[in-house]
């Protein structure tokens, strides 16, 4: 990856959004200190960003890599009219739709035993809901691509529904119709996940 060891994302606030978009502007002019505080502030939201919206969890490090590499190369172009976290999830965007456009043509790879480190890069903690075992990430795989953006991006990565619906281009309604219709599939499942009898107890 670009920087080893990386931390969790910094807490979402609206002054954390502000250093972030400063670090990008710094990092714009060469300050190489920017450059790693800009990379480890957003690295975890775009791990779990592309982890819930890419078809393959083998490629969550590449795209993750991939969309800072873009930004880096990028960051001329940055002028803070948009947070600098906004700004990034659109690269990681744009990734993830050339990496499906590029998986299409090609046969898929078989999976792999570390596609659980993906699922566990992805797992939320203390969401509402949502216990810390479950496995979010096949959950979401089944929603249509449109209510799991807009879940990850306002559930997941904490986004205020108006810089979501720019993200992806649509009414702030859009976003919160379908983060409701997301919501409400997902406690589906999870009651479905719930009310199933373990191996175990329908073999008795």
């Amino acid at each position: 990856m670009i920087t080893p060891a990386l931390p969790l994302s910094y807490e979402r606030t609206p002054s954390a959004d502000e250093s972030i978009t400063a670090w990008a502007l710094a990092a714009r002019g060469g300050d190489s200190a920017a450059v790693d505080h800009f990379v480890r502030a957003l690295h975890r939201d775009v791990i779990r960003y592309v982890a819930h919206m890419c078809a393959d969890p083998q490629a969550v490090d590449d795209l993750a890599q991939d969309t800072f590499l873009r930004a880096l190369g990028s960051l001329h172009r940055f002028e803070g009219r948009s947070s600098a976290r906004v700004w990034l999830l659109a690269i990681a965007r744009r990734a993830v739709a050339d990496s499906l456009r590029y998986t299409a043509v090609r046969p898929r790879r078989a999976d792999l035993p570390d596609w659980e480190l993906a699922v566990e890069l992805a797992q939320p903690h203390g969401l509402p809901g949502f216990d810390d075992g479950v496995a979010l990430f096949e959950l979401l795989d089944g929603l249509p691509e449109e209510r799991r953006e807009a879940f990850v991006l306002t559930q997941l990565l904490g986004l205020p529904y108006a810089e979501a619906a720019a993200l992806s281009d649509c009414p702030i309604g859009t976003v919160r119709s379908r983060v409701a219709r997301a919501r409400a599939t997902l406690m589906a499942l999870l009651a479905e996940a719930e009310e199933a009898p373990t191996p175990a107890l329908a073999a008795a």
